[in-house]
């Protein structure tokens, strides 16, 4: 577990830079896609929400509802699957997975708002979130960089004026 603290714009400025965000829906959609065949099916779009453990019932998060009936969790998930399967084809493909991770990501992006959060993030399996908030650190970092850079250039020319 890691701890990184972002706002919203942390999140769309990582969606926005194509192909970071593009790098990394790809490792995540190969990681999911078990059988290497190009698209997620059901199960394995399953596995990967059920990882989440979101709907373990009774002591998740201190909850004392029961854990919800089967019937219940397999319609959650299903439409879940339906929500990416964007055409409707019965499997998940490359762009599709792409499409609405960036529909959840601008989500979330929305609901963190403008003012910094500490988020506690998983780093073992990797999160978005926390790619997110490596992101904003690399720009950071370039733009001490460029700014230093420039300092020192500015220097040089003052100092070879003379």
């Amino acid at each position: 577990m890691s701890v990184v603290i972002l706002d919203g714009s942390t999140v769309r400025a990582f969606v926005a830079d194509e192909s970071a965000f593009a790098a990394s829906v790809d490792a995540r959609f190969a990681a999911l896609d078990a059988n290497n065949d190009g698209v997620l099916s059901r199960a394995e779009l399953r596995r990967a929400l059920e990882s989440f453990r979101l709907l373990d019932g009774a002591g998740g998060f201190g909850s004392t509802d029961p854990a919800p009936l089967p019937a219940e969790v397999a319609a959650l998930y299903d439409a879940v699957f339906e929500q990416f399967d964007a055409d409707g084809s019965g499997a998940v493909d490359r762009d599709e997975f792409r499409g609405e991770m960036r529909r959840i990501m601008l989500a979330v992006a929305e609901g963190l708002g403008t003012q910094p959060l500490q988020v506690a993030v998983d780093d073992e399996g990797g999160s978005f979130l926390l790619e997110a908030a490596q992101h904003e650190e690399k720009a950071i970092a370039a733009k001490i960089d460029a700014e230093r850079s420039g300092k020192q250039a500015a220097e040089a020319d003052a100092d070879a004026a003379k």
